[in-house]
């Protein structure tokens, strides 16, 4: 909850003028500063707070981002445990809305990206339907695609070793995130 000192401090910035402001920052730094994918620069901040213009921009983000509510902006996950060379079953984000499913298939795999029932913004991405990436943690795409009406996507596996020693490769981190386009 905001005191008095931080409602005002806020006024105090926002009703500044300055002559020749303009936007200094687009508005997706600006997104991706508010949801944590990418923190401003030094440069940056510096920017932000020697435009007003851009810190109500800033703002005006940041009220439009509370009033959706359901906005999802990616969620991060890591493979837990990989005992004894045992191939990897399914794997979960952090936040336990998104599941990596495993099954063999010949020689290789078929990955399987699940959206939980529960999630909080899955009735908005199954109407929307957005383009989903999920990536390992060097960057690369293991899947990428739309769900499906059961709130699926699915692929075979894109590389040649097998997922849990995959992941071991790349920091046993992996991410489900919109495609921006």
């Amino acid at each position: 909850m905001k005191t008095l000192d931080d409602k005002l401090r806020e006024k105090l910035l926002l009703s500044r003028r300055v002559e020749g402001d303009r936007l200094m920052l687009d508005d997706a730094v600006l997104n991706a500063a508010l949801d944590g994918s990418r923190p401003l620069g030094a440069g940056e901040k510096k920017a932000l707070a020697d435009s007003p213009l851009t810190l109500r921009r800033l703002r005006q983000l940041s009220i439009a981002r509370a009033a959706s509510g359901n906005a999802w902006s990616g969620s991060d996950g890591m493979l837990r445990a990989a005992s004894g060379g045992a191939a990897v079953e399914q794997l979960a984000t952090d936040d336990s809305h998104w599941a990596l499913h495993f099954l063999p298939q010949g020689a290789g795999w078929q990955v399987i990206l699940k959206l939980a029932a529960a999630a909080p913004f899955a009735p908005q991405l199954m109407r929307e339907q957005p383009m989903l990436r999920v990536t390992d943690g060097g960057g690369a795409i293991v899947l990428q695609g739309r769900l499906d009406a059961d709130g699926e996507c699915e692929n075979a596996w894109p590389f040649e070793t097998p997922p849990a020693q995959h992941f071991q490769q790349f920091g046993a981190r992996f991410a489900v995130e919109p495609v921006r386009i």
